[in-house]
């Protein structure tokens, strides 16, 4: 369902497109009739799907290289400029034996994949959405980035980083570029919900069931549930738009009510 947010011939770039969080703001994206620049590692059939009925470009590119966002970005820049930016690319891996068992190179793969990448594709993209009447970047942190947590520590310390960043940021380039955080609680993705994410882990670790450790992260929502990588999409299509013209500078919580403090 569109909203008509008056996005129509803009450029968006959105890092890790291809399946979850991603695949749903490509899919809002270009709903609205914005030419998506799709990066991914790996691709995957639903975003060719998705390429082959929409104005969406596939980059293939490993952004957790230090010459892979400049890439990406190079590529959205053939096309005359960039609009819209959207920072989603990100992974985590659930630490059960405690903070004395990462290493340097855990660290080292938390905060390039879940912070570096945005911070190398925003410097290479900046110079390219200078100027650009609407221009805004939207970033997909985490209600981790101030709900630290033990089990995803690194993941929590990288996304306070990328938040504290992008406040930065939107005070260096407001009133220009408009710089705002999304913060989801659990959504309904692999990250969670996949074979070797966040619950199957946690389950194999407590020799629980993978679905009773997703219910009860889900129940400590007031909905009750998780929610959907397509509410994330909308709220971030509203965030790139004139509809949000004076919010920067703001993150934006999407979690059903876990975060119970103002």
């Amino acid at each position: 369902m569109s909203m008509d947010l008056e996005l129509a011939g803009r450029t968006a770039l959105v890092t890790g497109a291809s399946k979850g969080i991603g695949l749903a703001i490509a899919r809002a994206l270009a709903g609205e009739g914005v030419t998506v620049v799709a990066g991914a590692l790996t691709g995957s059939s639903e975003l060719d799907e998705l390429a082959g009925s929409a104005d969406v470009r596939v980059v293939s590119v490993d952004l957790t290289t230090p010459g892979g966002p400049g890439e990406l970005v190079a590529a959205a820049a053939e096309l005359g400029g960039i609009d819209i930016l959207v920072n989603n690319v990100g992974a985590v891996r659930p630490r059960l034996q405690g903070f004395a068992a990462l290493t340097d190179e855990d660290w080292d793969w938390a905060l390039t994949i879940n912070f570096l990448a945005a911070v190398r594709t925003m410097r290479a993209a900046i110079p390219h959405m200078a100027g650009r009447t609407g221009a805004a970047i939207v970033t997909i942190s985490s209600v981790n980035a101030f709900l630290p947590d033990p089990g995803v520590i690194d993941y929590s310390a990288a996304k306070g980083a990328l938040t504290n960043l992008c406040k930065s940021l939107s005070k260096e380039l407001g009133p220009d570029i408009r710089v705002n955080t999304i913060s989801p609680g659990p959504v309904q993705t692999d990250l969670w919900l996949g074979s070797s994410g966040v619950a199957a882990t946690v389950a194999r670790a407590t020799r629980a069931a993978a679905a009773d450790v997703a219910a009860g992260a889900a129940a400590q929502s007031v909905t009750g549930r998780f929610t959907t990588p397509e509410e994330v999409g909308r709220l971030v299509a509203f965030l790139a738009s004139d509809a949000a013209a004076n919010i920067t500078g703001a993150d934006v919580t999407i979690d059903g009510g876990l975060i119970t403090t103002l």
